[in-house]
Protein backbone atom coordinates (compact mmCIF):
# COMPACT_ATOMS: atom_id res chain seq x y z
CA UNK A 1 0.00 0.00 0.00
CA UNK A 2 1.65 3.30 -1.04
CA UNK A 3 2.36 6.02 2.15
CA UNK A 4 1.57 9.31 2.00
CA UNK A 5 4.74 10.53 0.88
CA UNK A 6 4.68 8.38 -2.41
CA UNK A 7 1.48 9.83 -2.97
CA UNK A 8 2.38 13.09 -2.60
CA UNK A 9 5.35 12.79 -4.70
CA UNK A 10 3.20 10.82 -7.53
CA UNK A 11 1.16 14.36 -7.37
CA UNK A 12 4.13 16.60 -7.58
CA UNK A 13 5.15 14.90 -11.03
CA UNK A 14 2.20 15.30 -12.56
CA UNK A 15 2.68 18.89 -12.33
CA UNK A 16 3.93 20.26 -15.37
CA UNK A 17 7.32 21.17 -14.87
CA UNK A 18 7.66 25.00 -14.41
CA UNK A 19 3.49 25.27 -13.70
CA UNK A 20 2.85 27.48 -11.02
CA UNK A 21 0.73 25.71 -8.23
CA UNK A 22 -3.14 26.88 -8.14
CA UNK A 23 -4.06 30.14 -6.64
CA UNK A 24 -7.00 30.92 -5.33
CA UNK A 25 -9.65 31.05 -7.67
CA UNK A 26 -11.51 34.75 -8.43
CA UNK A 27 -13.78 33.38 -10.93
CA UNK A 28 -16.12 31.51 -8.92
CA UNK A 29 -19.55 33.31 -7.61
CA UNK A 30 -22.37 35.23 -8.94
CA UNK A 31 -20.37 38.78 -8.76
CA UNK A 32 -16.94 37.23 -10.88
CA UNK A 33 -19.25 36.46 -13.44
CA UNK A 34 -20.25 39.98 -14.08
CA UNK A 35 -18.83 42.06 -16.45
CA UNK A 36 -16.29 44.35 -15.13
CA UNK A 37 -17.93 47.77 -16.16
CA UNK A 38 -21.07 46.70 -14.22
CA UNK A 39 -19.45 44.93 -11.13
CA UNK A 40 -17.33 48.58 -11.11
CA UNK A 41 -20.11 50.71 -11.89
CA UNK A 42 -22.17 48.73 -8.70
CA UNK A 43 -18.72 49.97 -6.89
CA UNK A 44 -18.90 53.26 -7.53
CA UNK A 45 -22.96 53.70 -7.07
CA UNK A 46 -21.86 52.54 -3.52
CA UNK A 47 -19.34 54.99 -2.84
CA UNK A 48 -21.24 57.94 -4.02
CA UNK A 49 -23.97 56.40 -1.85
CA UNK A 50 -21.83 56.37 1.24
CA UNK A 51 -20.59 59.45 0.27
CA UNK A 52 -24.38 61.18 -0.21
CA UNK A 53 -25.31 59.90 3.65
CA UNK A 54 -22.13 61.28 5.05
CA UNK A 55 -23.30 64.47 3.76
CA UNK A 56 -26.85 64.39 4.70
CA UNK A 57 -26.85 62.56 7.94
CA UNK A 58 -23.71 63.28 9.68
CA UNK A 59 -24.28 66.77 10.46
CA UNK A 60 -21.06 68.02 8.91
CA UNK A 61 -21.13 72.14 7.74
CA UNK A 62 -21.50 72.67 3.99
CA UNK A 63 -18.87 74.59 4.87
CA UNK A 64 -16.60 72.55 5.07
CA UNK A 65 -17.89 69.45 3.50
CA UNK A 66 -19.96 68.92 0.02
CA UNK A 67 -22.57 66.36 -1.55
CA UNK A 68 -22.35 64.43 -4.37
CA UNK A 69 -25.14 66.42 -5.82
CA UNK A 70 -23.52 69.68 -5.00
CA UNK A 71 -20.41 68.80 -6.45
CA UNK A 72 -22.39 67.34 -9.62
CA UNK A 73 -23.80 70.55 -9.86
CA UNK A 74 -20.53 72.80 -9.14
CA UNK A 75 -18.76 70.04 -11.62
CA UNK A 76 -21.14 70.71 -14.65
CA UNK A 77 -21.26 74.88 -13.81
CA UNK A 78 -17.28 74.77 -14.09
CA UNK A 79 -17.06 73.07 -17.12
CA UNK A 80 -19.79 74.66 -18.71
CA UNK A 81 -18.65 77.87 -17.65
CA UNK A 82 -14.94 76.97 -18.99
CA UNK A 83 -13.16 77.78 -15.71
CA UNK A 84 -12.37 74.18 -14.85
CA UNK A 85 -11.51 73.53 -18.61
CA UNK A 86 -9.17 76.63 -18.67
CA UNK A 87 -7.74 75.14 -15.52
CA UNK A 88 -7.68 71.39 -16.95
CA UNK A 89 -5.32 72.90 -19.84
CA UNK A 90 -3.13 74.84 -18.39
CA UNK A 91 -2.28 71.80 -15.80
CA UNK A 92 -2.21 69.40 -18.64
CA UNK A 93 0.25 71.57 -21.07
CA UNK A 94 2.91 72.55 -18.25
CA UNK A 95 2.23 68.36 -17.16
CA UNK A 96 2.95 66.79 -20.46
CA UNK A 97 5.66 69.43 -21.08
CA UNK A 98 7.61 68.36 -17.88
CA UNK A 99 7.11 64.26 -19.10
CA UNK A 100 8.55 65.14 -22.63
CA UNK A 101 11.76 66.73 -21.40
CA UNK A 102 11.53 64.17 -18.35
CA UNK A 103 11.15 61.31 -21.39
CA UNK A 104 13.84 62.48 -23.30
CA UNK A 105 16.45 63.01 -20.49
CA UNK A 106 15.55 59.14 -19.63
CA UNK A 107 16.54 57.56 -23.01
CA UNK A 108 19.76 60.21 -22.69
CA UNK A 109 20.94 58.75 -19.53
CA UNK A 110 19.98 55.46 -19.79
CA UNK A 111 21.49 55.15 -22.68
CA UNK A 112 24.39 56.85 -21.40
CA UNK A 113 24.41 54.22 -18.36
CA UNK A 114 24.19 51.28 -20.52
CA UNK A 115 27.01 52.55 -22.93
CA UNK A 116 29.66 53.33 -20.55
CA UNK A 117 31.01 52.81 -17.00
CA UNK A 118 30.71 56.74 -16.68
CA UNK A 119 26.97 56.75 -17.57
CA UNK A 120 26.59 54.21 -15.11
CA UNK A 121 28.22 55.64 -12.46
CA UNK A 122 26.81 59.10 -12.59
CA UNK A 123 23.25 57.75 -13.41
CA UNK A 124 24.04 55.47 -9.84
CA UNK A 125 25.34 58.66 -7.84
CA UNK A 126 22.17 60.95 -9.83
CA UNK A 127 19.61 58.76 -8.91
CA UNK A 128 20.77 57.91 -5.10
CA UNK A 129 20.89 61.38 -4.41
CA UNK A 130 17.88 63.18 -5.87
CA UNK A 131 14.74 60.25 -6.39
CA UNK A 132 14.19 60.54 -2.67
CA UNK A 133 13.72 64.30 -2.83
CA UNK A 134 10.20 65.29 -3.02
CA UNK A 135 10.36 67.46 -6.21
CA UNK A 136 7.91 69.78 -4.72
CA UNK A 137 11.10 70.72 -2.03
CA UNK A 138 12.59 72.18 -5.10
CA UNK A 139 10.13 74.74 -5.52
CA UNK A 140 11.64 77.40 -3.97
CA UNK A 141 15.12 76.83 -5.73
CA UNK A 142 12.75 76.82 -8.95
CA UNK A 143 11.10 79.91 -7.97
CA UNK A 144 14.61 81.73 -7.95
CA UNK A 145 16.07 80.19 -11.04
CA UNK A 146 13.02 81.02 -12.91
CA UNK A 147 10.98 83.74 -11.88
CA UNK A 148 7.39 83.40 -11.23
CA UNK A 149 6.70 81.98 -14.29
CA UNK A 150 5.71 78.54 -15.88
CA UNK A 151 9.10 77.03 -16.02
CA UNK A 152 9.21 76.85 -12.80
CA UNK A 153 6.50 74.30 -12.52
CA UNK A 154 8.03 72.67 -15.75
CA UNK A 155 11.56 72.03 -14.02
CA UNK A 156 9.80 70.59 -10.64
CA UNK A 157 7.33 68.42 -12.92
CA UNK A 158 10.61 67.29 -15.21
CA UNK A 159 12.69 66.67 -12.21
CA UNK A 160 9.71 64.57 -10.60
CA UNK A 161 9.28 62.15 -13.90
CA UNK A 162 12.85 61.75 -14.71
CA UNK A 163 14.18 59.54 -11.93
CA UNK A 164 11.04 57.12 -11.28
CA UNK A 165 11.99 56.53 -14.96
CA UNK A 166 15.34 55.86 -15.17
CA UNK A 167 15.19 53.50 -12.35
CA UNK A 168 12.95 51.90 -14.08
CA UNK A 169 14.50 51.28 -17.79
CA UNK A 170 17.75 51.00 -16.14
CA UNK A 171 16.21 48.22 -14.34
CA UNK A 172 15.17 47.07 -17.37
CA UNK A 173 18.28 47.10 -19.33
CA UNK A 174 20.15 45.31 -16.68
CA UNK A 175 17.59 42.75 -16.59
CA UNK A 176 17.60 41.57 -20.17
CA UNK A 177 18.42 38.09 -20.28
CA UNK A 178 22.53 37.85 -21.51
CA UNK A 179 21.70 35.05 -24.52
CA UNK A 180 19.31 38.17 -25.82
CA UNK A 181 22.09 40.70 -25.73
CA UNK A 182 24.93 38.20 -27.12
CA UNK A 183 22.68 37.45 -30.19
CA UNK A 184 22.72 40.93 -30.68
CA UNK A 185 26.42 41.63 -30.41
CA UNK A 186 26.99 38.45 -32.70
CA UNK A 187 25.30 40.18 -35.29
CA UNK A 188 27.52 43.11 -34.97
CA UNK A 189 25.17 45.78 -32.74
CA UNK A 190 27.10 47.51 -30.72
CA UNK A 191 26.50 51.07 -28.72
CA UNK A 192 23.57 52.77 -29.98
CA UNK A 193 22.32 50.16 -32.06
CA UNK A 194 22.60 47.45 -29.45
CA UNK A 195 20.63 49.51 -27.27
CA UNK A 196 17.65 50.74 -29.94
CA UNK A 197 17.17 47.46 -31.55
CA UNK A 198 17.72 44.74 -28.25
CA UNK A 199 17.77 46.27 -25.07
CA UNK A 200 14.64 49.06 -25.77
CA UNK A 201 11.96 46.60 -26.72
CA UNK A 202 13.50 44.01 -23.96
CA UNK A 203 12.78 46.83 -21.18
CA UNK A 204 9.44 47.64 -22.63
CA UNK A 205 7.81 46.64 -19.49
CA UNK A 206 10.15 48.55 -17.16
CA UNK A 207 9.69 51.03 -19.31
CA UNK A 208 6.08 51.34 -19.79
CA UNK A 209 6.01 50.91 -15.70
CA UNK A 210 7.99 54.03 -15.19
CA UNK A 211 6.35 55.89 -17.71
CA UNK A 212 3.39 54.95 -15.34
CA UNK A 213 5.21 55.49 -12.34
CA UNK A 214 6.47 58.84 -14.00
CA UNK A 215 2.84 59.84 -14.75
CA UNK A 216 1.65 59.79 -11.26
CA UNK A 217 4.82 61.60 -9.82
CA UNK A 218 4.43 64.37 -11.93
CA UNK A 219 0.41 64.92 -11.52
CA UNK A 220 0.75 64.90 -8.04
CA UNK A 221 3.99 66.93 -8.19
CA UNK A 222 2.74 70.02 -10.53
CA UNK A 223 -1.01 70.15 -8.49
CA UNK A 224 0.99 70.25 -5.34
CA UNK A 225 3.28 73.08 -7.34
CA UNK A 226 0.08 74.95 -8.29
CA UNK A 227 -1.13 75.11 -4.99
CA UNK A 228 2.11 76.79 -3.42
CA UNK A 229 2.80 78.19 -6.06
CA UNK A 230 -0.59 80.13 -7.27
CA UNK A 231 -1.16 81.09 -10.98
CA UNK A 232 1.79 82.14 -13.97
CA UNK A 233 0.13 84.02 -16.66
CA UNK A 234 -2.82 84.42 -17.23
CA UNK A 235 -4.60 81.54 -16.20
CA UNK A 236 -3.69 79.41 -13.05
CA UNK A 237 -3.85 74.97 -12.97
CA UNK A 238 -5.94 72.56 -10.92
CA UNK A 239 -4.45 73.11 -8.11
CA UNK A 240 -4.68 76.76 -8.23
CA UNK A 241 -8.24 76.29 -9.03
CA UNK A 242 -8.58 74.15 -6.27
CA UNK A 243 -6.68 76.50 -3.81
CA UNK A 244 -8.38 79.51 -5.12
CA UNK A 245 -12.33 78.00 -4.36
CA UNK A 246 -11.20 77.08 -0.80
CA UNK A 247 -10.10 80.85 -0.23
CA UNK A 248 -13.52 81.80 -1.35
CA UNK A 249 -15.28 79.39 0.80
CA UNK A 250 -16.74 77.56 -2.27
CA UNK A 251 -16.58 74.18 -0.79
CA UNK A 252 -18.53 72.26 -4.10
CA UNK A 253 -16.30 74.02 -5.96
CA UNK A 254 -12.90 72.60 -4.38
CA UNK A 255 -14.71 68.86 -4.61
CA UNK A 256 -15.49 69.05 -8.30
CA UNK A 257 -11.59 69.88 -9.03
CA UNK A 258 -10.93 67.11 -7.05
CA UNK A 259 -13.29 65.23 -9.05
CA UNK A 260 -11.45 66.51 -12.37
CA UNK A 261 -8.55 65.09 -11.01
CA UNK A 262 -9.33 61.91 -10.19
CA UNK A 263 -11.66 61.59 -13.45
CA UNK A 264 -8.58 62.22 -15.65
CA UNK A 265 -6.17 59.64 -13.39
CA UNK A 266 -8.41 56.75 -14.56
CA UNK A 267 -8.15 58.11 -17.94
CA UNK A 268 -4.89 57.67 -18.10
CA UNK A 269 -4.62 54.54 -16.63
CA UNK A 270 -6.83 53.17 -19.17
CA UNK A 271 -4.19 54.16 -21.54
CA UNK A 272 -1.44 53.18 -20.08
CA UNK A 273 -3.86 49.63 -19.80
CA UNK A 274 -4.56 49.82 -23.14
CA UNK A 275 -0.74 50.41 -24.22
CA UNK A 276 0.46 47.49 -22.16
CA UNK A 277 -2.34 45.26 -23.63
CA UNK A 278 -1.30 46.27 -26.96
CA UNK A 279 2.22 45.69 -26.77
CA UNK A 280 3.63 43.95 -23.65
CA UNK A 281 0.85 41.66 -22.75
CA UNK A 282 0.01 40.80 -26.86
CA UNK A 283 3.98 39.99 -27.27
CA UNK A 284 4.13 37.76 -24.60
CA UNK A 285 6.09 39.71 -22.51
CA UNK A 286 4.14 39.59 -19.02
CA UNK A 287 1.58 36.74 -18.55
CA UNK A 288 -1.72 38.93 -19.14
CA UNK A 289 -4.27 38.16 -15.54
CA UNK A 290 -7.66 37.26 -15.91
CA UNK A 291 -9.83 40.39 -14.78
Amino acid sequence: MPSSTDTSTDASTDTPAGARPAGPDRGSGPWSRLPTWSRRAVLFAALVAIWQAYASLSGVSRFVFAGPADVAEAFARGWASGDLAVATATTMRLLLTGMGIGIALTVVLTVLATTTRVGDDVLTLLTSMINPLPSVAILPLAILWFGLTDSALVFVTANAVLWPMTVNVSMGFRTVPATVTMVGRNLGLRGWRLTRDVLMPAALPHAIAGLKTGWAFGWRTIIAAELVFGVAGAHGGLGFFINNSRYFARIPDVFAGLVTIAVIGIAFDLVFGWIERRTVTRWGMKEGAAI
